[in-house]
């Protein structure tokens, strides 16, 4: 598993090899032991939960319930009594179609800046929990795209505008509960200013002192939100939303926004998430809502995860990779941490982040070994696909 460890993105060498096959070549049974489960260990918490850890994520907030030790030892039990020790680290790996299709790509001849790209968005994938669930809504930044997925299938694909450079949108996980007809703009604190006192915001005032705390903005024709907004609670405020800029969908770079995500043709999802399951908010109710120009809640029947990430580089229907535009600059960061080198030797796109790889390079995508075979995946089903260019 350590020899072929390149075709996943990751580097033999963080996983002591040489401790494990010194040991071996002594024949100490005890040294053995104890370099097998370290290596074990290492290798198993990489493949469930990614090798880039911490902040050297940058702004990424996805709950995903890694491996705790308990797992990991039971893992490693089972693992030694049915004598399937790669079986069980290759379990723990994503089934997305997604990673597979990078795994296909890295086996490919490329320059070593290609390659790094590939390994630092398939590790993106490790940090993401294995089961995203049957129906979520998945946000891609570096592709300014919003797909509904319904058991692996895309069933509504939607342009989107994501936060400019300086108001970046960060990675999450929420629960959208539903939609919000006709809402209010409550104006974030940090851009108050920019609409103070002016036509067409609202203040809200201190009781006491009557002193402005903050602008909400009615609805409206001219209202930042457009005419709905998807109610998807989190610490960071963030959420799917219409929008009266609709002109904005017509550029190729859609980093625009304070962080929120702008959705293109959001009424057509939401009409198709309301109506399930014999909701009572069909089209019709919609439509008359929207008209009446009152501010109304509309839960779904049955609530969906909502993912933000940052892929940039996705596979398109053929398993060709079309690389993304970094648009936040974070992918040198994560490559640094990936290769286990500091920040500042790595440049801030991805098309220079292969300076100074060491043995990590793309060399690490065929086995150490030259008597192992290389592997190649089974062919990667990717029609539909979620993070296929819009």
């Amino acid at each position: 598993m350590i020899r072929l460890i390149g075709t996943e993105g990751l580097s033999p060498n963080d996983y002591v090899p040489t401790v494990l096959a010194d040991a071996v070549a002594a024949r100490d049974a005890t040294r053995v032991s104890a370099a097998a489960t370290e290596s074990f260990n290492k290798l198993s918490s990489d493949f469930a939960f990614g090798h880039v850890r911490g902040e050297d994520r940058i702004d990424w907030h996805v709950a995903s319930p890694g491996l705790s030790p308990a797992r990991q030892r039971e893992l490693l039990e089972s693992a030694l009594a049915q004598h399937r020790v790669g079986d069980a680290l290759r379990g723990l790996l994503p089934t997305h179609p997604q990673y597979g299709a990078l795994r296909t790509a890295l086996a490919d001849p490329m320059n070593a800046a290609q390659a790094n790209t590939i390994r630092l968005n398939m590790d993106r994938w490790r940090w993401l929990p294995r089961d995203l669930g049957t129906r979520y809504i998945i946000v891609n930044v570096p592709a300014y795209t919003a797909t509904l997925v319904e058991n692996g299938v895309a069933v509504s694909r939607h342009k989107a505008v994501a936060g400019a450079i300086k108001t970046p949108t960060p990675q999450l996980s929420a629960m959208a509960t539903g939609v919000i007809l006709n809402p209010w703009w409550e104006v974030p604190t940090s851009i108050s200013h920019e609409v103070a006192g002016k036509n067409g915001f609202v203040a809200v005032r201190d009781p006491v002192t009557g002193v402005a705390q903050r602008w909400r903005q009615p609805p409206g024709p001219s209202n930042a939100l457009g005419q709905m907004k998807f109610v998807m609670p989190n610490s960071y405020a963030i959420y799917l939303h219409d929008t009266n800029a609709k002109s904005r969908f017509n550029s190729s770079i859609r980093a625009f926004s304070h962080g929120c995500v702008r959705t293109d043709k959001i009424g057509d999802l939401a009409r198709l998430l309301l109506a399930e399951d014999g909701g009572t908010w069909d089209a019709a109710k919609v439509t008359d809502t929207l008209a009446s120009k009152k501010s109304e809640k509309a839960s779904f029947v049955k609530p969906l995860p909502v993912y933000i990430v940052y892929f940039t580089a996705a596979a398109a229907l053929d398993g060709s990779i079309v690389h993304y535009t970094d648009v936040y600059h974070r992918d040198g960061a994560v490559i640094a941490a990936l290769l286990d080198q500091p920040r500042a030797v790595m440049k801030s796109t991805a098309a220079e982040a292969a300076l100074t790889t060491n043995s990590a390079t793309a060399a690490d995508a065929a086995p150490a070994s030259t008597s192992a075979p290389k592997a190649r995946p089974a062919p990667i089903d990717l029609q539909n696909d979620p993070l296929r260019p819009h």
